[in-house]
């Protein structure tokens, strides 16, 4: 079982449609797929589900079990001011510490209008899973000028393969 997140809040995300592209690359090989949409996060998690209040949030408990069940992840990030979003760092920091990423294996996709493909995203979320204990997958797309590549749901020919060939190293890791 192979969980996918899409790593932002924004409702109708370009990072959404990416997932269910990934989620189906994975399909066609057989792989079964969990899927978690952070668009769903309840929007009071930050204050009733962090900290001191950890555990105590029904609705966002059934992210962390599927979190704390996941075997491997792949994060679908896309860039935000030079990073990734607020709202997954804050997902991370509810969910179970160390359990959670500790020993497990992580595939990231970068995503970004601009020309770097979310390439510091990658490298501040990459330091995070390293502190967690996670093993992060080395090929990391950057996939850059995204709404050229993306129609509706399907990718540029190029984008397409460089996501299979990811897949197909996440299935050997």
């Amino acid at each position: 079982m192979i969980t996918i997140i899409s790593s932002t809040n924004r409702k109708n995300s370009v990072s959404k449609k990416l997932a269910h592209i990934y989620r189906g690359i994975l399909n066609d090989k057989g792989v079964d797929t969990e899927m978690i949409y952070l668009d769903e996060l309840p929007a009071d998690f930050t204050a009733t589900a962090l900290y001191d209040q950890s555990g105590k949030n029904e609705l966002f408990n059934t992210f962390r079990e599927k979190m704390v069940k996941a075997e491997k992840m792949v994060f679908i990030v896309p860039e935000y001011n030079g990073s990734f979003p607020g709202v997954l760092k804050a997902f991370i920091d509810g969910l179970a510490f160390p359990h959670t990423f500790r020993d497990k294996k992580a595939a990231l996709v970068g995503i970004s209008s601009g020309v770097q493909g979310a390439g510091l995203a990658l490298s501040h979320l990459t330091d995070i899973f390293n502190y967690c204990g996670t093993h992060v997958l080395a090929q990391k797309p950057k996939l850059s000028r995204i709404e050229e590549n993306l129609t509706e749901n399907n990718l540029s020919e190029l984008y397409h393969s460089l996501l299979e060939e990811q897949v197909d190293k996440l299935l050997d890791f």
